[in-house]
């Protein structure tokens, strides 16, 4: 069967390429060579083995290695070539015109170090420079294709939540109800991967985790870990019993066509304690206060600062966001075709926020022993603050106990 959909229109591929070589040539490189998966799909629309070389003048060149048809397919780029070798690269690129770059602009945030010394051979006396914090910047702000796109996972994001309740008993165990989401996210078109950009990070649809469960830690950039079903997983959803009036976290991701929703909600059977609930409404308020705060031009750390004032004025300084040394620098994270994208909502960070960000915002309190409560909402940055994507009810879903068995 010969694909023949094209993912990414060709004005939106020349949109994204014109930004990126404007960074290149701010740079001072003479061009950019893109490998990492996500980058390559991002300025080629295909993510099939190749290597996308963008000039600092003039049309990219895709050569592709595995599987040139359908790149041909999938990619609006007019320059697509077959490459039997990597090697043959500045050979390729000599035929249309484009001298072997003395600057070559890599993603060096996530280029393994011996394919680093293998283009450094490639590419004779070219200085290799990282390209990486441009490409993010880039990628950051998304374009009206992108956010409809997000506003799709978003709404099917709202759907799989919508399916807990029909799902959730006393006595499932954690991974089977995850297990009958994940089904159902699939049939929704969920793509299956949800992929990250930081090294060492990975992550299978998102967590889910009850009682006291979701409160253990885990290796993973996240306030919340979980067992998992063991050791080589280490996070997310294990062989736990869920029981009644304990807080059950449903953190799961949406990707479709590339694109993610980032969302988390609390429910239980019959209601928790009364701490939790009032745990949960400072969360739900540290939230709201954001949606305001954060518009364009307002600086990430700052916000980042102010919700910690928030959580510490509530008296759950010493929950929010995890407990002790450990816990996270983080309340939100931008999302896109990774779920951790620039901005940060983080300590210590500068990077002022634009119309057209896209924001995983995070709010959560831990106790160990006992749980884990908070909203997570994924939100457009607009001139008036952030507009959450995500529609499904930020209080705790409660079920009466009798649907229990």
């Amino acid at each position: 069967m010969r694909l023949t959909h094209k993912n990414v229109p060709a004005p939106e591929l020349a949109a994204r390429i014109a930004k990126l070589q404007q960074a290149i040539a701010g740079k001072g490189q003479d061009g950019a060579l893109i490998l990492q998966k996500t980058d390559l799909y991002y300025f080629s629309g295909t993510s099939q083995q190749g290597w996308l070389y963008v000039p600092v003048q003039g049309k990219p060149i895709l050569m592709v290695f595995k599987e040139y048809e359908r790149a041909l397919a999938e990619s609006a780029l007019e320059e697509i070539v077959s490459l039997v070798g990597i090697k043959k690269m500045p050979e390729i690129l000599a035929g249309y015109g484009y001298p072997s770059p003395v600057v070559l602009g890599m993603e060096l945030d996530v280029l393994p170090t011996n394919l680093y010394f293998q283009y450094q051979q490639i590419f004779g006396k070219a200085k290799i420079v990282d390209i990486s914090h441009e490409i993010r910047l880039i990628r950051a702000v998304k374009s009206e294709f992108e956010i409809a796109k997000m506003r799709v996972s978003a709404e099917l994001s709202d759907k799989v939540a919508a399916r807990v309740p029909e799902l959730l008993e006393v006595g499932k165990t954690e991974v089977a109800l995850a297990g009958e989401l994940e089904s159902y996210a699939r049939s929704l078109g969920h793509q299956g991967i949800v992929r990250m950009r930081m090294w060492g990070s990975e992550l299978f649809y998102g967590h889910l985790m009850s009682g006291d469960a979701a409160a253990v830690p885990s290796y993973l950039a996240s306030p919340t870990g979980g067992a998992g079903v063991s050791g080589v997983i280490g996070q997310g959803a294990g062989f736990r019993k869920i029981g009644a009036r304990e807080p059950v976290l449903v953190d799961y991701v949406f990707a479709l066509d590339g694109y993610i929703s980032d969302h988390a909600r609390i429910f239980s059977i019959g209601p928790v304690s009364d701490a939790l609930q009032q745990a949960h409404a400072a969360m739900l308020a540290i939230q709201e206060e954001l949606k305001g705060q954060a518009k364009p031009g307002v600086i990430t750390g700052e916000l980042y600062d102010l919700m910690i004032a928030l959580a510490e004025k509530k008296g759950y300084q010493d929950n929010f966001m995890g407990v002790g040394d450990r816990r996270i620098r983080f309340t939100g994270h931008g999302v896109g075709l990774e779920l951790d994208e620039y901005p940060f909502i983080a300590k210590g960070q500068k990077l002022p926020l634009q119309v057209g960000m896209i924001i995983a915002l995070e709010p959560k309190t831990i106790f160990p022993g006992v749980g884990v409560v908070g909203i997570e909402n994924t939100h457009l940055v607009t001139e008036h603050g952030l507009e959450p994507l995500t529609r499904f009810s930020d209080e705790i879903t409660v079920l009466p106990e009798v649907q229990s068995v």
